[in-house]
């Protein structure tokens, strides 16, 4: 038998309080059962505080170890768990782990005896401990508390492999090659002769390349390094094609484990500029915060994936920052498919603390390169804590511990003051202002890390010149980054994100995103989707409500059009109003500047008809854009993203809810409120009754453990019901696997 990997996500028992009992068989109070991903306190989208999840809570739940694993190794590992945790197995602890957002393992061997059904607890620590990155003062951003990622448990060969770094060299050459360094670990205190095999697969699984040598393992842990030489064929990772492979690396019969990789060269050149392949590539991204309403952090694979799919589809963007954190590894596995680069970084924000808080911190950056090194997305290292001041022997250490574990990419680390030192290959800067610095003439190597943000906070139900100026904002910086010549820009920020009571609008709520915190759009998100090509997406959006009442004067001139598209028609009740003009001498520097409309007659009262847009390729009409003139309810748009979901428990899907006119245009001030019924195997997430700030809002759909049919009915007063309907299923393949095998219930 060769590794396995089993899921330990269900099954477990929650108390929200502090009761060192819970690890004994002696506490016979009340719990509740959950699945994880799990958040020690479900929370209102906005309005609550941070006392309401800084608490202490346990889980628990049975662990039989078959016999059948007798003489394996037996690891314990969590993806996260916020923000420290004692692990106890039969009331004795067996170890601890401070920092919410690495992993870290326990190892069971020597602990539990098979066929034998041991007690495991968890004690979570979810307060913001001043000892732990990243608090030790002020935080714009919460981190909520709980299991909030998966749990598995290892089941490995005395002899196995702890990781594989995979280096691809030469990959423009023609005659690429891979450096493949592998970590053994012998628990046994004989040495070993065992054939060490590394083959790479292509994506329909045939081999490219295999190399295979008998190699001795000393007792304890040992490096091995193998070559995959003269490689032919190679397609290159890129994000118009993200091509990955499958690393294969065997330990004779004894262990296996598989790695995606890519081949890929990344290089922030010292001419201002980021190549990839060889390609000048301008980056054009998002900062990213991992939370979300109701539920914090505790988002599963699939909430996980569609962050990356927004921001990389829907927003247009080719880079997303994971500020100020390690994210989950589902989100940067779906950067790697998709091809969007990453630029991530260690956890905290502004404050350095002591010694041991530095220690913890290069311990935890440690474990952030090393779980995360072979994602080809990932291009870039954050070396230092946003926004903190220089601190030349800290910075120093965690530059020479990144280069030291991962050769292959460039260091950055965000600041947010000029001149500061460069102890990194890259000067990643955070530049508010509303002019950019041009400082890449003394930083060749140069990254605006964040703009925008809260210099102009927008809220989706804000006036509309608020709203139309906010994209607009947006769409100058991004027209100044082409101006300067430099790498890019990432913006502040894809979402709305909870916050604390220093920072946001007085709600817990930072309005930064170009996105709300339910993941919907405000104006400035149709800014940047209209910046990629229409051959991925053809975008043309009015950035209007079309309602004379909401803009000074009554006047609602020029209409700004967000569209990739050659040309646009404007029609007002019908009648061409003309052609939108391309506003190329305020936006000269974007490739695709938004249209805009002067001087629409439309009239008023009666006159005052609806509005159309028709957007041309070439001599053919591929998208329209209407909108009503009226601005009177008249659907509620109800949909779910997935039509089925994992009966685990803890598997989630967004249910979007949205009042509009009879065009679909979301209407601002339509607020509901949304009444919501479920029926079948599922729990709401969520408010409700939901009130829709901006007309639109989300809750969750949860699942049980309970295959079936869940169906859901939204109620607005005066518009139609409207009804979804979601599957929840078992994992199939996995599933039907681990259950004959007697193991679902480990």
């Amino acid at each position: 038998m060769s590794r396995l990997h089993l899921p330990l996500n269900t099954h477990w028992e929650f108390i929200p309080e502090d009761h060192p009992e819970f690890a004994t068989r002696q506490y016979t109070g009340p719990s509740t059962e959950v699945s994880v991903p799990h958040t020690v306190k479900e929370v209102p989208h906005h309005n609550f505080t941070e006392a309401e999840y800084s608490l202490i809570s346990w889980y628990r739940r049975d662990l039989s170890i078959p016999e059948a694993f007798s003489g394996k190794r037996l690891i314990l590992h969590f993806d996260g768990v916020m923000l420290a945790a004692e692990v106890f197995l039969d009331g004795v602890k067996l170890a601890e782990h401070r920092g919410g957002f690495t992993p870290f393992q326990v190892d069971l061997t020597d602990h539990v005896v098979p066929g034998k059904t041991h007690l495991l607890a968890v004690r979570v620590d979810s307060r913001e401990r001043t000892d732990i990155p990243p608090f030790g003062n002020l935080v714009d951003y919460m981190t909520f508390g709980g299991i909030y990622r998966e749990v598995h448990l290892k089941v490995l060969d005395p002899l196995h492999i702890e990781n594989v770094f995979f280096k691809g060299q030469d990959v423009l050459s023609g005659l690429p090659s891979a450096e493949i360094e592998v970590t053994a670990l012998n628990t046994g205190i004989i040495p070993e002769e065992v054939a060490l095999t590394v083959e790479l697969q292509d994506h329909t699984g045939q081999t490219v390349s295999v190399v295979q040598e008998v190699r001795t393992f000393e007792a304890g842990p040992s490096v091995h390094t193998l070559r995959l030489l003269d490689l032919t064929g190679i397609e290159l990772w890129d994000i118009e094609n993200p091509v990955l492979y499958t690393l294969k690396v065997h330990l004779g019969t004894r262990d296996r484990l598989d790695t995606r990789v890519g081949f890929r060269e990344s290089e922030f050149r010292t001419d201002g500029f980021y190549y990839l392949n060889g390609r000048k590539v301008t980056l054009r991204g998002m900062n990213r915060h991992q939370t979300y309403p109701y539920i914090g952090a505790a988002a599963p694979e699939r909430l996980q994936k569609k962050d990356a799919d927004l921001i990389k589809f829907d927003l247009g963007c080719n880079m997303v920052r994971t500020s100020h954190y390690p994210q989950s590894p589902h989100f940067l596995d779906r950067c790697d498919e998709i091809g969007l680069l990453v630029f991530t970084e260690m956890q905290g924000w502004q404050h350095i603390g002591d010694q041991d808080w530095q220690d913890l911190s290069v311990d935890l950056l440690h474990d952030l390169v090393v779980r995360d090194r072979n994602h080809p997305s990932i291009v870039l290292w954050g070396a230092r804590v946003n926004e903190s001041p220089d601190h030349t022997d800290f910075y120093t250490r965690t530059n020479r511990l990144v280069h030291d574990l991962d050769p292959t990419r460039q260091t950055g680390g965000v600041r947010c003051f000029f001149g500061s030192e460069l102890l990194e290959d890259v000067y990643t800067m955070n530049d508010f202002a509303a002019t950019l610095t041009p400082y890449h003439d003394r930083a060749p190597r140069y990254l605006v890390t964040e703009y925008s943000g809260h210099m102009f906070p927008t809220k989706s139900f804000d006036q509309e010149e608020r709203v139309v100026a906010h994209a607009l904002k947006h769409a100058g910086i991004l027209n100044q980054i082409g101006a300067l010549g430099i790498a890019g820009g990432i913006a502040w920020c894809a979402f709305d994100y909870n916050t604390h009571a220093t920072f946001g609008s007085g709600d817990r709520i930072c309005y930064h995103g170009v996105m709300d915190i339910f993941r919907q759009p405000k104006f400035a998100a149709h800014l940047y989707a209209s910046q990629q090509s229409p051959e991925h997406k053809k975008v043309l959006f009015a950035a209007t409500y079309w309602t004379r009442g909401d803009v000074n004067e009554g006047l609602i001139s020029p209409v700004w059009i967000f569209s990739n598209l050659d040309r646009v028609e404007v029609y007002v009740s019908g009648k061409l109003e003309g052609e939108a003009v391309r506003a190329t001498d305020e936006y000269p520097h974007l490739e695709y500047p938004p249209f805009k409309m002067q001087n629409i007659s439309g009239g008023w009262g009666e006159n005052f008809g609806a509005l159309e847009l028709r957007g041309y390729l070439g001599s053919e009409v591929v998208a329209t854009h209407h909108l009503a003139a009226d601005g009177i309810p008249q659907k509620l748009v109800f949909e779910a993203d997935d039509p089925v979901i994992h009966a685990d428990g803890a598997d989630l899907t967004r249910l979007s809810l949205r009042i509009t006119d009879e065009y679909g245009n979301t209407l601002p001030f339509a607020w509901g409120p949304v009444l919501l019924d479920i029926d079948g195997p599922g729990v709401l997430v969520g408010e409700h009754p939901l009130v829709l700030p901006g007309g639109q809002g989300a809750v969750y759909l949860r699942s049980t453990r309970i295959p079936g049919t869940v169906t859901v009915t939204a109620r607005a007063q005066g518009l139609p019901a409207q009804t979804v309907q979601v599957r929840t299923q078992e994992r199939a393949a996995e599933g039907r696997k681990l259950k004959a095998e007697g193991l679902l219930s480990l």
